[in-house]
């Protein structure tokens, strides 16, 4: 039997094209406990739930640098210091002409989602739905897209992402709730890095 993570229905796409001004350095390379790299963390972790990942970089990026790991396709945003909208944009963009039925939009900067997390969301995932994950009430990443909403998603332009769009489209909305604070917590500050959620 093939395992669920090898269906390309839906595909991972992990924003790290943003600056991290508030860190006070390049957070993308700032390291955890285990060696990795946030960025690589995050992307690593997203390949055990998706077997099509993609990585949304600024154009000058240098992808070796930021210890992408193998078989990640990578999307330069051209407008990225625009605001994360114009990111997203640029990733789903990118995304046009494969046979995928959705996307799930992860940040570069949340390694702590576990693995069997992603895979409950992916499974709910379907071309017609928004699904969002909750944690003790608050609405966490990743967000699922459904293709139909992929049009929309183009659109956005500068700081303005995707929350206008999951509220226009209510009706349209999958609430999972989990229990994994790991899809609350970013990195914003040094200080995050060693502070992990617990779960």
């Amino acid at each position: 039997m093939t395992e669920p993570r090898h269906n390309p229905e839906c595909i991972g796409l992990v924003l790290a094209a943003g600056t991290g001004q508030r860190f006070g350095s390049d957070k993308r390379c700032a390291k955890l406990a285990d060696g990795n790299s946030l960025l690589r963390a995050t992307v690593l972790r997203t390949q055990e739930a998706f077997s099509d990942v993609r990585v949304v970089l600024k154009a000058e990026d240098d992808a070796q640098a930021l210890a992408i790991p193998p078989g990640v396709q990578l999307v330069r945003a051209a407008h990225a210091k625009q605001g994360m909208g114009s990111s997203l944009a640029a990733g789903i963009q990118s995304l046009a002409h494969s046979q995928a039925t959705a996307v799930a939009v992860l940040l570069g900067d949340m390694p702590w989602i576990s693995a069997a997390t992603l895979r409950q969301l992916r499974a709910q995932a379907d071309a017609e739905h928004i699904v969002v994950a909750y944690c003790e009430g608050q609405r966490g990443h990743p967000v699922l897209f459904g293709r139909r909403f992929w049009p929309e998603l183009m659109q956005l332009q500068g700081e303005n992402g995707a929350k206008g769009l999951i509220a226009s489209h209510a009706q349209q909305v999958i609430a999972v709730t989990l229990d994994d604070h790991g899809i609350l917590r970013d990195v914003d500050r040094p200080d995050d890095l060693s502070h992990p959620p617990i779960s």
